[in-house]
């Protein structure tokens, strides 16, 4: 690979690991959410502060989001690392912050630890009925970053792969690079056996997120097929071939703005919804590179560049 990992929302801790850096900063008498990191001109539509998760995507996302606010006439400033789930949900209801970035899916599962919901479509209307009072969620985005079962163009060519479907026919045949956890996994084994009947021959257990471990090992042939997030650069630049999953045995994963009700206008869901409306699964996957990879741009940089190429920021 050629670009260093991303730390992604495969490595957030859970409610374990959150509540621990919430007693830890509160027995230093600190927040995380003490002051915004970036400021902002005076709009008209009233202040908000965009939190992010503790990863990259998350805090391209959050500048997104503020620029967009700004270039509406809504003051908005950014809180980034604010730390996994658990601590920016908490966050956002008790207003500490105003609005983060979040995942379908994942804020599906967070809320509802049995949600059944799995599509796209099916996973966004339940969200507001699992929210609690005080909280909304706005337009999805057409981009998603999801989990994906991924191999290289030549075992999709041999194989003739286009999808797990396809992939049924010769799972046996194959060793999948993944977390321990997808052995489990609803998702998982359990999943790909029925909803494919794909019975994978083995699992070689990687704990880097669908990195540089887990991609030697596909190109290499180590392994026949890996679990890796699909706004991963490393995709696109090894010209990996991400399988169909027609039977969304992979939740839903759409980026959309979780947010609390007290302060949200009009105008700054507006601004919200039009990122929605162009961001794409492709945009994060440049936007990684160039934040991730071997340019270490900046977060805000890449959000405003990408704002302009939008037509969202003049």
């Amino acid at each position: 690979m050629k670009h260093p990992v991303p730390l992604t929302r495969r490595t957030l801790g859970g409610l374990a690991a959150g509540v621990g850096i919430a007693l830890a900063l509160s027995a230093c008498g600190g927040s995380p959410l003490s002051s915004p990191s970036t400021s902002a001109p005076a709009g008209s539509g009233g202040s908000l502060v965009v939190g992010s998760a503790d990863f990259p995507e998350s805090q391209i996302i959050a500048e997104i989001y503020a620029g967009a606010l700004n270039a509406a006439g809504v003051t908005a400033t950014t809180k980034p690392n604010i730390g996994s789930r658990e601590i920016y949900f908490k966050a956002v209801q008790d207003g500490s912050i105003d609005l983060a970035p979040d995942y379908s899916g994942n804020l599906l599962s967070y809320l509802d630890a049995n949600a059944t919901q799995v599509s796209a479509d099916d996973v966004y209307k339940a969200l507001p009925g699992k929210l609690p009072q005080g909280l909304g969620v706005l337009d999805p985005a057409k981009a998603e970053d999801k989990d994906a079962m991924v191999v290289t163009q030549a075992t999709a060519e041999k194989y003739n792969l286009k999808s797990i479907t396809d992939l049924a026919k010769v799972c046996d045949q194959f060793t999948m690079a993944a977390p321990a956890t997808f052995e489990t996994r609803a998702y998982g084994f359990p999943g790909l056996k029925s909803n494919y009947n794909c019975v994978l021959k083995g699992l070689k257990p990687f704990s880097d997120g669908g990195g540089n471990l887990t991609l030697q090992a596909l190109l290499t042939n180590d392994v026949q097929v890996a679990d890796i997030f699909t706004t991963t650069p490393s995709i696109q630049d090894n010209a990996l071939v991400v399988l169909d999953d027609p039977k969304n045995n992979f939740k839903a994963q759409q980026v959309l703005p979780l947010y609390n009700t007290a302060k949200m206008t009009d105008t700054a869901k507006n601004a919200l919804n039009a990122v929605s409306k162009v961001l794409t699964t492709d945009d994060l996957v440049n936007l990684n590179r160039e934040v991730s990879g071997n340019q270490k741009e900046n977060p805000k940089d890449a959000a405003i560049a990408w704002l302009k190429d939008k037509g969202i920021v003049k």
